[in-house]
């Protein structure tokens, strides 16, 4: 079956450890050349594999490993990235947590909170989380493609405090500025009285599907601390990426 075809070139090609020409694929499945070839070409037209040196030696495509990183469970992922969250949830002495980005939808699928059980925190909470309110969100959607951006620009997007951006301008200059800045912030744009602060998770050249943020009362999350914790998290979605990498993804 043509199915059966491409599944066996895409085993070739991930089990290899290096690039592979047409003619070793050809040599290793029997295949006749022509149909090799072919086979090869719609795999990279749908960019399942590719060729990075343009010499037609093949591996791995970036879509490929985002369907595979996708396809993680969040128990694989919460067991790679937990130690990291606590590590700095102890550090800034707030509730750390970790967001993944699941069809359309961003949500929230581990926290970690402060060491010190005397000491106040705030905990996000688990589950979906507005697109243009959240930290966590916003921050996966400013480094989205732009077909997922329109999609939130086009929406009826809710109101929750005085602080929330609705408008497509306004969301639009939130996502420009996440850009610039390299993390994102929600300030009492959910709730009053609470700040959040996030950032990317970039996995490779697949782009954002994760994110690390950090969540606390707006008395203490000032513009000077909001941007210490941005670094902190920037750094920390650092570890996370190779955690979550090292546990699902294979060499290439």
């Amino acid at each position: 079956m043509h199915l059966d075809r491409l599944i066996t070139l895409l085993e070739l090609i991930a089990t290899a450890g290096r690039p592979v020409s047409v003619a070793e694929a050809q040599r290793a499945t029997g295949l006749p050349r022509p149909t090799c070839y072919r086979l090869l070409q719609t795999l990279a037209d749908h960019r399942l594999i590719e060729s990075p040196n343009g010499d037609g030696r093949y591996l791995i495509g970036d879509r490929l490993i985002r369907i595979a990183l996708l396809g993680n469970s969040d128990a694989d992922v919460r067991q790679a990235a937990a130690p990291l969250l606590r590590k700095t949830a102890a550090a800034l002495g707030d509730s750390v947590f970790l967001s993944r980005l699941r069809g359309g939808d961003v949500e929230i699928i581990h926290v970690e909170t402060p060491e010190d059980p005397a000491r106040p925190f705030f905990h996000p909470g688990l589950g979906r989380r507005p697109l243009h309110a959240c930290s966590c969100a916003k921050v996966i959607a400013a480094f989205a493609e732009p077909e997922f951006q329109q999609q939130l620009l086009n929406d009826d997007l809710a109101r929750f405090t005085e602080h929330t951006k609705t408008t497509p301008d306004e969301i639009r200059g939130e996502l420009d500025a996440i850009v610039r800045r390299g993390y994102a912030e929600c300030k009492q744009e959910i709730e009053m009285g609470v700040v959040s602060v996030a950032a990317p998770v970039r996995i490779g050249n697949v782009g954002v599907t994760f994110s690390v943020g950090a969540i606390g009362p707006v008395r203490k999350f000032s513009d000077r601390y909001c941007a210490k914790v941005g670094k902190e998290l920037m750094e920390l979605s650092r570890e996370v990426s190779g955690a979550i990498q090292l546990c699902t993804l294979p060499e290439r």
